[in-house]
């Protein structure tokens, strides 16, 4: 999965680019839950599965409920 298809997703879970963060990373929000997490802007390369997982923990997000969005 690359950030691109990531980020798509987020943005229908009620996630939100927060600010940039060092380098190629950024600092996204969800606002239902305020969760918080760092995601690298790879550009067109995929992003490691265990990275995805992460992200969703952090965020509070079920991985069901990602891959319906």
């Amino acid at each position: 999965m690359t950030y691109r298809e990531l980020t798509r997703k987020l943005r229908r879970l009620d996630c939100e680019l927060d600010r940039q963060a060092r380098g190629s990373h950024e600092i996204w929000i969800r606002r239902s839950t305020r969760g918080r997490t760092t995601i690298p802007n790879w550009g067109s390369r995929d992003l490691r599965s265990g990275t995805v997982r992460a992200i969703l923990r952090d965020l509070g997000i079920e991985r069901e409920e990602f891959e319906r969005a």
